[in-house]
């Protein structure tokens, strides 16, 4: 999820109904710790609904005033590596919505980590209005061309629907708790 809300209001309406999704279900929320974007508008969404949030975020976003106010807890980290293996260590599970290059770096290396075996954290696509299409396709291309396993391509949860993902997500063979960190630049 990203630092902006993009070209069309459904990103937006997409992030706050994943937000609100998350704390009717009683998940928390671990992300960038931002309060502009779509990262901003689902937090807002967690909180306005009771959840819980936890951003994490690096000093120097602190600075430039991006921090979000209202967090439940707020982790500052020293740098942009730190802050994504502080969201990674504390949640159970990773979501990708519409985003720019920050969010695809995320997803990516946490869908890599997850074929290492160093994560095993179930990982969504929130594919908003066929945003992720291209990805999709060029992950399937892998898979054609033989650079990427089935089963790896296959380990990514892929839907349009804040509450479809979520109820794929649970069913998934990979742990499934309390705390979700939704990846964000």
């Amino acid at each position: 999820m990203g630092s902006n809300i993009g070209a069309n209001r459904i990103f937006t309406d997409a992030a706050v109904e994943l937000g609100t999704q998350l704390a009717a279900r009683n998940i928390g929320l671990v992300y960038g710790g931002g309060n502009v974007g779509l990262m901003g508008r689902m937090a807002d969404a967690v909180l306005h609904q009771g959840g819980e949030v936890i951003g994490v975020i690096p000093g120097f976003m602190v600075d430039k005033e991006l921090a979000h106010e209202r967090a439940s807890e707020m982790i500052i980290t020293k740098s942009m590596h730190e802050r994504k293996a502080t969201m990674v260590e504390k949640s159970d599970a990773i979501i990708a919505l519409p985003g720019g290059i920050g969010t695809l770096e995320e997803l990516i290396e946490a869908y890599t980590w997850l074929q290492l075996r160093i994560i095993k954290h179930p990982i969504g696509i929130l594919n908003t209005a066929g945003y992720y299409d291209p990805l999709i396709r060029m992950l399937d291309n892998m898979v054609e061309n033989r650079f990427l396993k089935e089963i790896h391509r296959n380990r990514l949860v892929i839907d349009d629907d804040p509450a479809a993902l979520l109820d794929q997500m649970k069913e998934t063979s990979y742990s499934f708790e309390e705390k979700w960190h939704i990846t964000e630049s």
